[in-house]
């Protein structure tokens, strides 16, 4: 049996969760960021090579069992277009990940381009049946 560490939806809305857990679901996304700020201020504990989570889609169901691969810190302004490409969303672009996510960070506590962020690459252990 599997420890999880935790369970967790992307995103900030029930819709951003399902349309992420998709691009996870089709294979699409393997990366994913959070602010490191926020993280601490709300108690979240740094993910680590190995952890397991489950990914729960907008409805807080558990969808999928992940494994983290790779854990980085890095600010926003040093993310490279390829794990920018790895978290899938939009049409892939190194620009359009940068206005997606500077709109995300901005609804979620503030943005900035010095920001430190926690970047996770992470693979699809088991699609669960819910």
């Amino acid at each position: 049996m599997v420890d999880v560490v935790d369970s967790y939806a992307m995103g900030d809305t029930p819709e951003l969760a399902d349309a992420l857990l998709a691009l996870v679901l089709a294979g699409r996304k393997t990366a994913s960021c959070d602010s490191l700020l926020l993280m601490e201020k709300n108690n979240i504990p740094l993910p680590e090579v190995g952890d397991v989570y489950i990914l729960l889609d907008g409805c807080n169901r558990p969808a999928v069992m992940i494994e983290t691969l790779e854990v980085t810190i890095r600010r926003f302004d040093e993310v490279d277009e390829s794990f920018a490409r790895a978290e899938g969303e939009g049409d892939l672009s190194y620009d359009a990940w940068r206005e997606g996510h500077k709109d995300y960070f901005a609804r979620n506590g503030g943005f900035s381009p010095d920001m430190n962020l926690v970047c996770e690459r992470f693979k699809v252990l088991e699609v669960l049946e819910h």
